[in-house]
């Protein structure tokens, strides 16, 4: 490794971080409200219909093409991490349906004039070797000169048409899993003002880097009514789009519930480590959450936890009661043991998309 690729900090050339560069979902959904209409094709399964994490399309032998793109700018100074954790953050989508990736091309927007070809090589070496944890070939892609650095893939993958998941599908009753902690938004905040503890230091790259590899696994339990993964909108962005979507509210029965990626949060909160993203995320949906029985101080402490933005976050599932212990062997036999608490539950629609008691 050349002496500029030991030294470079990308996260200094980025004005976002990873899923944190997310357009908001109040001006995505501005975006997306325009007046054309699109002409129905009967073998697309899942489009722009729903707020899901790919969309799915019926090949007609009772297999569907799950499709998907993801990229953002640098979350971590490593260009090799930038990589694992842009393209494990891509794949992603292709679990969260239920899927199997079968390949990725790869999305490269690189400062041509500022950061050298070597450094872009270390990002796209990172993106190969998660494309080979995944059992998929990184088969190709497209690149730009672009003022800042941004990676990352698309994917497709294949799914059973029987075993497609989708986030708008939850039932009443129905108990949520998350299958990693939240906290990375704060962390690499923490890290990029230069006040993160050292016994922290690559605690959330390493998260990031996890692929949501039982979320295949999980897509053939048929008690799993709902998925999808937690990234740039936070816990309470997604879970806001699957209690909408399903026309339920989700009850988070206090914070002891929710798994974090450590001890220290509310230090680095109180720290002003929150990110900008987690405001536009409280500024979009925050209307439709109720936070109860807590006082000024510990709302704003909940509100930067659950709303902090996740990149490359777990798998957020809701599966009907009778099917916990089959949801249960699968996250075992994944290595998932610390999340086999639920986070929630889904109960009848009430004023509220989302309820936080305390």
């Amino acid at each position: 490794m050349t002496g500029m690729e030991n030294e470079v900090k990308l996260t200094q050339y980025s004005h976002g971080a990873g899923c944190g560069c997310k357009i908001s979902p109040k001006i995505l959904e501005e975006i997306l409200s325009g007046s054309f209409a699109m002409p129905d094709h009967k073998n697309l399964l899942v489009g722009n219909h729903s707020k899901d994490d790919a969309a799915v399309y019926d090949l007609g032998n009772g297999m569907a093409l799950i499709s998907t793109t993801d990229f953002f700018m640098p979350i971590v100074d490593s260009p090799f991490d930038f990589g694992r954790i842009a393209s494990a953050n891509a794949i992603s989508d292709v679990y969260a349906m239920g899927g199997k990736p079968l390949l990725a091309i790869a999305i490269l927007g690189w400062p041509v004039n500022k950061l050298s070809p070597s450094v872009a090589r270390k990002v796209i070496e990172g993106g190969k070797s998660i494309c080979a944890e995944a059992g998929i070939p990184l088969a190709g892609g497209h690149s730009i000169d672009s003022p800042e650095p941004i990676f990352g893939l698309a994917v497709n993958g294949l799914v059973d048409v029987r075993h497609i998941k989708q986030n708008n599908s939850a039932k009443a009753g129905d108990i949520l899993y998350l299958t990693k902690p939240l906290g990375v938004g704060i962390l690499t905040t923490a890290e990029k003002k230069g006040i993160l503890k050292p016994e922290h230091a690559g605690m959330a790259a390493k998260q990031m880097m996890q692929l949501n590899k039982a979320g295949e696994a999980l897509g053939k339990i048929a008690g799993v009514t709902a998925m999808t993964d937690v990234t740039g909108f936070g816990l309470l962005g997604h879970l806001t789009e699957m209690a909408d979507g399903s026309d339920l509210t989700a009850v988070i029965p206090g914070m002891v519930a929710i798994p974090l990626i450590n001890n220290d949060l509310e230090y680095y909160i109180t720290h002003q480590c929150v990110p900008g993203g987690t405001h536009r995320n409280w500024d979009s949906y925050g209307h439709k959450i109720l936070i109860t029985d807590a006082e000024a101080a510990k709302a704003e402490i909940i509100k930067s936890v659950l709303a902090d933005p996740q990149t490359s976050g777990g798998l957020l599932i809701a599966t009907d009661p009778a099917a916990v212990r089959e949801v249960e062997v699968v996250l075992k036999e994944f290595g998932l043991e610390k999340h086999l608490s639920p986070v929630g539950y889904f109960k009848e629609k009430d004023k509220m998309s989302v309820l936080v008691t305390v």
